[in-house]
């Protein structure tokens, strides 16, 4: 009998052999595999369309991050990879922040899809945390806890900045896409190679550095001078840097500067003249919207703490501009800038010009 315990040991050793060793007590754990090219705990949009043509369809996405082209991407490939063909007039709702309550949204994400396996809701965070959003915000970790991959509704929450500190923001784990501008002629080149496939738009070799060069960080910017180069091009036909050079204005040449310091600095009267002549320049209407946004989105990342690469006169010229808003206010802004981008796009009641000097006007102030 005493030699029983030397051959289960010995018989338990062989058998752990064949299975493969147990990691040790107090061993490192194997790292989880990180998205290619996304921040640590994080998709980016080019991961997520990845993602989802892969098949995977999470229950839960927050998509976040201060550029809104991206953000609209993202939201339009959950659209198509959630819904499909499916009709959306019973799977799809949009619900805005400020009008929000925890009880209507748990309904919408509750509620059965209709003639389709899936159901979308769309919650958008209201500029500035109006109404009844930070009610909404303390039942969200709850409601995403209940969203597994088999939900037969996708919750999607999207955001203009996060906190990662907050409970909301941590609920959704891996699950946030992370929308933020690139500001490097390679990247800048890149998005142009991509969103002229999205567009269906051919370009010869060169075109994508071509318009990064001209049009600069503004992604309105570039898809618009793309597609007006296209048009130049004819059907058909490639988009080459020689179409870009006769079509696309040198924005990224001509004083802006003199129009965002002037907004900056609260200078309105200013602004609307500078305004004026870059207009009359010929400067588009979305190059110049997506400018402000760049300069804004700076503007908030020195007040929330954050730094910008730049020389040190214009970083001291931005904090000091910085300094004259409010975090709040400057979300206002943003989202100012994107609606005005859309009014444009919708063809909407004012004049071009007059919608930029309205903004304009509004952000001076």
């Amino acid at each position: 009998m005493g030699a029983l315990p030397d051959e289960r040991r010995r018989r338990g050793r062989e058998a752990q052999s064949r299975r493969g060793a147990a990691p040790a007590r107090g061993g490192a754990r194997r790292a989880r595999p990180r998205d290619a090219g996304a921040a640590a705990g994080a998709l980016t949009p080019d991961a997520l369309e990845a993602e989802l043509d892969a098949g995977r369809i999470r229950g839960a996405y927050l998509v976040a991050g201060s550029e809104p082209l991206l953000r609209d991407l993202a939201i339009a490939a959950l659209r198509r990879a959630v819904l499909g063909d499916a009709p959306s007039d019973f799977n799809f709702d949009r619900i805005e922040g400020d009008a929000a309550s925890p009880g209507a949204l748990r309904d919408a994400v509750r509620m059965l899809p209709v003639f389709a396996q899936r159901r979308l809701v769309w919650l958008r965070e209201p500029a500035g945390g109006r109404g009844a959003w930070k009610s909404v915000c303390e039942a969200l970790p709850a409601l995403v806890r209940e969203q597994g991959d088999a939900a037969t509704s996708v919750l999607v929450v999207s955001a203009a900045s996060l906190d990662r500190r907050t409970a909301w923001v941590k609920a959704f784990g891996d699950a946030v896409v992370e929308c933020v501008a690139p500001t490097h002629a390679r990247d800048l080149a890149a998005f142009v190679k991509r969103d002229a496939k999205r567009l269906g738009i051919a370009i010869e070799s060169g075109t994508a550095e071509a318009l990064a060069e001209r049009v600069g960080a503004s992604l309105l910017g570039l898809r618009s001078e793309l597609e007006k180069a296209s048009l130049l091009a004819g059907p058909g036909q490639k988009v080459s840097p020689r179409h870009v050079a006769e079509s696309v204005s040198d924005l990224a040449e001509e004083p802006v500067w003199e129009l965002t310091d002037a907004i900056g600095e609260g200078r309105a009267s200013d602004a609307l003249s500078v305004l004026s002549k870059l207009l009359r320049a010929g400067a588009p209407a979305p190059v110049v919207l997506g400018t402000l946004a760049g300069h804004f989105r700076k503007l908030l990342r020195l007040r929330s703490g954050g730094a910008v690469a730049a020389p040190p006169f214009v970083q001291r010229k931005l904090e000091s501009q910085a300094r004259r808003y409010a975090p709040a206010r400057l979300h206002v802004c943003l989202r100012a800038i994107h609606e005005t981008d859309e009014a444009l796009k919708g063809q909407g009641a004012l004049p071009h010009e007059l919608a930029l000097e309205r903004l304009v006007l509004g952000l001076s102030v």
